[in-house]
């Protein structure tokens, strides 16, 4: 692939084996950039993305890297620059959480999302660094839920997904000097394997959604591109919802 706004740009990916993630690879090679995505346990879905990229004349790698696993996490970094020589975007996308009150949580259940959702962003953003010029872009996926939720359950992951955003905005300040970006985009309803259009939460959301429905993965990803692009140099410490009017 070439002639698109991210030629030249190596970019990974987390947690990108399906949904969001996985749209968001496959976006990102379609603009030119060489893309490396990982998976935890769904290593046929993650390879059948690297084809899909492959067979359009995209360059992608799938590297196998469990979320709550620090050193995975920076061994996912480092096999990105090995397999392409760089680093240019970063997009921290892996997570997961758990709805149950919040006396039925277990302390086990605590440490895995917030490792999950909040140790993994900072691990490879922190790793990627490292290896990353002047000019990078650093792209956090967050949740609408950061700043409204309408369900009780959500303890954990709405604390998760607002330290993200709380993330995203020190680390703008401190990478300015760099002209490295750091953005948080927060999705609002999106139909996935975990959160199909028509679950448990599906006529809640939709009906406090204005627009009337769940998004597509694919609807988000033009706004990912705008932020691993060089039109976006001057927007960054900002959080920005893609969710249809949730959040209004």
């Amino acid at each position: 692939m070439s002639g698109g706004s991210l030629d030249g740009k190596t970019a990974l990916v987390t947690g990108a084996s399906r949904g969001i993630g996985a749209a968001i690879a496959r976006r990102l090679a379609r603009e030119g950039a060489a893309v490396a995505l990982t998976y935890n346990s769904s290593a046929g879905h993650a390879e059948k993305v690297v084809e899909d990229i492959v067979s359009e004349g995209g360059r992608a790698v799938a590297l196998k890297a469990d979320a709550a696993d620090a050193e995975a996490v920076r061994a996912a970094v480092t096999g990105t620059v090995e397999a392409f020589g760089g680093l240019d975007i970063l997009v921290n996308n892996a997570g997961g959480g758990t709805m149950k009150p919040i006396g039925d949580l277990t302390l086990d259940d605590f440490d895995r999302e917030v490792a999950v959702n909040i140790r993994a962003v900072w691990v490879a953003t922190q790793e990627a660094l490292r290896h990353m010029g002047d000019g990078g872009r650093i792209i956090s996926i967050g949740s609408v839920f950061a700043d409204r939720i309408p369900m009780a359950n959500g303890t954990t992951y709405t604390l998760t997904k607002a330290a993200v955003a709380g993330f995203t905005r020190a680390l703008a300040r401190e990478l300015g000097p760099r002209a490295i970006t750091v953005n948080t985009v927060q999705p609002g309803p999106v139909a996935t394997d975990a959160n199909p259009a028509d679950g448990e939460f599906a006529e809640l959301m939709t009906r406090l959604t204005p627009v009337g429905r769940y998004a597509a993965p694919e609807e988000l990803t033009g706004l990912i591109v705008y932020l691993a692009g060089p039109e976006s140099a001057y927007v960054t410490g900002a959080t920005l919802n893609i969710d249809g009017g949730y959040a209004v």
